[in-house]
């Protein structure tokens, strides 16, 4: 004790002031989530219903906020990512009245792990999942609070959406994009349909519990960026890895959206087309490096204002045709062979 206090004396004051100060609590690392509030500084609680808006990217829809801000009836509207800041919060206030508008930033497992996160979320009358990078709501998001929370708004009949990365996260099965490198361009139709096995082909189960949502994937930019084959080849692994006896799927033009009731009853809105996919038979051919083979995928394909039932998974609106997939290459019943409805470019 002598030599401390001798070492004690022989330290500058300053130094010495400097080191208490940086060691205090007081100075200890800030939160790893960034938070951004606008409107009411305190919360309310009002009475919800439940709705899910699914948003294939590209350009917002104003008539899908406000279906999700009517759902809230003007509670505490929350934007969650994993990067990125408050765009979100001016463009909401200025289409609806509601209590407040926040986004929580939530860029890796420390920020999630934060009670303040779950804490918020419960605290919301709508969430919505910005764009981005799927794999980090995937890496960043699962297995923690946020996930339970996630869960508990869903199960309290809280709106939530998601647009891009977000809707990619919205059904049972959710292609989590966790074997891309930073820098990887999407994975495409032809590198999927050609090796069904690709390792940048992964799948995820249940990050969200949605009722309406099971045995269900989802896919978004998806005429735009020619993604009929990748989605075709993530349907054929879950079935041929036994993960599901039936597969569906809802891919959204990039423009286009869908707002799906708590009955099911789905409503396309926006530009472009909204597909919704079924397959019950196991693929004939679905192995390591040897092109797809699967075939008897139905599909409906819906444009703006027409009605689909993802409860009863049938709907009279739109076209209907059914899709195969031939050693790799994908074969159509609509008029030329064609596999799109709408070719959003």
């Amino acid at each position: 004790m002598g030599r401390f206090r001798m070492l004690l004396h022989l330290v500058p004051a300053g130094l010495l002031l400097q080191v208490l100060l940086l060691t205090s609590p007081a100075f200890a690392a800030g939160p790893r989530y960034k938070y951004f509030r606008a409107g009411s500084p305190t919360d309310v609680q009002t009475k919800t219903q439940g709705g899910f808006a699914l948003l294939g990217g590209g350009k917002d829809l104003d008539r899908a906020f406000q279906w999700m801000c009517e759902r809230s009836s003007g509670g505490d509207f929350l934007i969650l990512r994993a990067s990125g800041d408050d765009d979100y919060n001016p463009y909401i206030q200025g289409l609806c009245h509601v209590n407040s508008v926040a986004t929580l930033v939530l860029p890796d497992r420390a920020a999630a792990e934060d009670p303040f996160a779950a804490a918020t979320i419960r605290n919301a009358e709508a969430v919505f999942i910005a764009g981005g990078d799927q794999a980090n709501y995937i890496n960043f998001w699962m297995g923690t609070p946020v996930q339970q929370a996630l869960n508990e708004a869903v199960a309290r009949n809280v709106p939530i959406g998601g647009t891009s990365a977000g809707m990619a996260v919205l059904g049972e099965f959710v292609y989590s994009a966790q074997g891309d490198a930073p820098d990887d361009p999407a994975l495409t139709s032809p590198e999927t349909l050609s090796n069904p096995f690709h390792p940048r082909v992964t799948i995820v189960h249940q990050f969200l519990d949605i009722p309406l949502l099971k045995d269900v994937i989802t896919d978004t930019h998806f005429s735009k960026r020619d993604r009929l084959g990748r989605t075709l080849v993530f349907m054929a692994r879950i079935l041929q890895d036994g993960k599901a006896h039936r597969i569906r799927d809802i891919a959204v033009d990039q423009g286009a959206g869908v707002l799906l009731e708590p009955g099911g009853m789905a409503t396309v809105l926006g530009a472009g087309s909204a597909y919704f996919l079924q397959a019950t038979e196991n693929p004939e051919t679905c192995k390591a490096n040897t092109p797809l083979t699967f075939r008897g995928v139905t599909v409906r394909s819906l444009h703006a204002d027409e009605r689909f039932n993802v409860l009863q998974w049938s709907g009279n609106e739109g076209a209907s045709y059914t899709l195969s997939v031939e050693a790799g290459a994908i074969h159509s019943t609509l008029p030329g062979g064609a596999v799109y409805t709408n070719k959003n470019k």
